[in-house]
This record gives C-alpha cells, structure tokens and sequence, in this order.
C-alpha cells in the first residue's frame, strides 16, 4: 500500500530511496534480511512501502532503522513523518446478549446442586443420630455372667492347667557365655589400627602400598579420619602435614623429623614402625 507521499511519483518515496540505497551498497533482499535478521518479506513490504503488513508504527520505524544500518547508512536516514497510517484504535466489540430465561435456568441448576449436595451430607447424619433425637432409650446388655456358668468355667480352666518346672541351667549356661564373650568383646574394641590420620585442616596426601601401588591420592578436608592395617601401607607423603595427626596403634606419633616446608614423606614398616623416606 502506497503513502499519501508518494503520489507525485513512487520514485520520490521511503521504498525507493530503500531500493536504491540497498542496489548502491551491492547487497541483495535475502543479505539485507539476514543482515536485519527478519524474513524476506520484512524487506520487500520496506521496500514496497506496505506497512500493514509490518504491524504497528513503532515496529515500521524499527525496521527502517534496522535497514539503515544493513546497508552502512545512519539510522535516522530514512524518516517517515506523514507516510505511515495512524494508529486505530482497537475495536470494541459489544457482549454476547444472554436471555434472561437462560440466566434464570444457569441459578435455578445451582442452586439445585447445592441442595443435593447439602441432602446427600446431612440425610446419613440425621439417619445416624436419629435414635437421640426421638428420645427413645438405647437398649443395654448385661455384661454379668451367671454363677453357675461361671463357675463350671473355672473348673475347666483348672483341668487344662498343667504343672511345669522351671530349670535355671539353660539361664546359667547363658549368662557364662556373656560372661566368655564379654572379655574377647573388650579386647576387640581396644584394638586400634596400626596407622591412623587424622586431619584437623584440608591436607593433601598420597599413600602407597609395599609393592608401589597407589592406595589413596587426594584432598582430604578437615575432620576426616583415615585407618590402615599393619602391613597395608609402605609411603605417606603428607601436605600441610602439621595439621594432620598420625597414630601408631593409638599412639600419637611425632613427623616433625619427616617433614620439610610443612610435607611429610615417611615409610611404615610391616609392624607399623615409621621411618624416613628417601628423596
């Protein structure tokens, strides 16, 4: 759709001077669009000047200056004052007109919901507590039992008792064998682990076997403990060794002799015994 503008001739018009400005820098439609990253026809309706098909005012202007800028121009080069249509109002369509029957029929469902509703709730209630209501007595059930058969009851009762002895030596027998447990018990838990590390600060470390083989090589963060049995270490190499506590079956043992710029290099012998590693 032409502008009011372009009556004098559509080669005096926005389109034109858009045309002929995108033909001056040797672009093609497709290479201004994907400049401008918008479809084709974004293009052509710039350059045909159809505006309806770009939407509101504001969105034709932001081509314009898009387009400006794919072809090297300034982006107020192109002005449109006068040439774009004003912006109509949006139009006001009037409410679907309801019957007032249909209305009256929409509340009487309602309500006749709500009085099934309210029915179903309250008819099992009153069902219920209607003995209350009417004030007729409940009946009550004697829980007394007559004396006769009460007392031929009992006399079952004690015919098919029988008489038991109680013996006290499967009891001895298993309180000696606590009694037998609990020393071996004890003497498990003050075992202790033939090297243990205890890490009062992240410490980095490397523990190897007899044979070279690498048994754990990390950063161990603050308050974890690590335990090895005697024989299963050969190296420890400690970081920030002097935040890490070493215990020889429960005994704290001094690193300071292995340790050089706060790293411990030390071997465990097969009875735990520590010594200094060679360079």
């Amino acid at each position: 759709m032409s502008s009011a503008a372009n009556a004098g001739g559509p080669e005096q018009g926005t389109g034109f001077r858009l045309r002929q400005a995108r033909e001056a820098a040797g672009l093609a439609v497709s290479e201004v669009a994907a400049a401008m990253r918008v479809p084709a026809r974004v293009v052509e309706s710039l350059e045909a000047e159809d505006w309806s098909r770009l939407g509101a005012p504001v969105f034709v202007r932001g081509h314009l200056r898009s387009y400006a800028r794919a072809v090297g121009l300034p982006p107020d080069a192109f002005q449109t004052e006068g040439e774009l249509p004003p912006v109509a109002p949006p139009a006001l369509e009037p409410r679907t007109f309801t019957p007032r029957y249909r209305l009256i029929a929409e509340q009487a469902a309602r309500r006749m919901v709500y009085v099934v509703i309210t029915a179903t709730l309250a008819v099992p209630v009153w069902m219920v507590t209607r003995g209350h209501l009417d004030g007729t007595p409940a009946e009550v059930a004697s829980l007394d039992i007559a004396t006769g058969a009460g007392e031929a009851a009992d006399a079952q009762a004690r015919e098919q008792q029988r008489p038991f002895v109680a013996s006290m030596t499967p009891l001895q027998s298993r309180q000696s064998r606590r009694q037998q447990a609990a020393p071996q018990a004890a003497a498990s838990d003050d075992d202790e682990p033939a090297l243990s590390l205890r890490f009062r600060q992240d410490s980095w470390v490397e523990i190897s076997a007899h044979d070279g083989s690498l048994l754990e090589q990390a950063l161990i963060r603050a308050g974890e403990e690590r335990s090895y049995e005697a024989g299963q270490v050969g190296q420890v190499v400690l970081g920030n060794a002097g935040a890490v506590q070493v215990s020889r079956f429960g005994d704290i043992q001094d690193i300071g002799r292995f340790q050089r710029a706060n790293v411990a290099r030390f071997t465990v012998s097969s009875d735990g015994s520590l010594a200094p590693a060679g360079d």
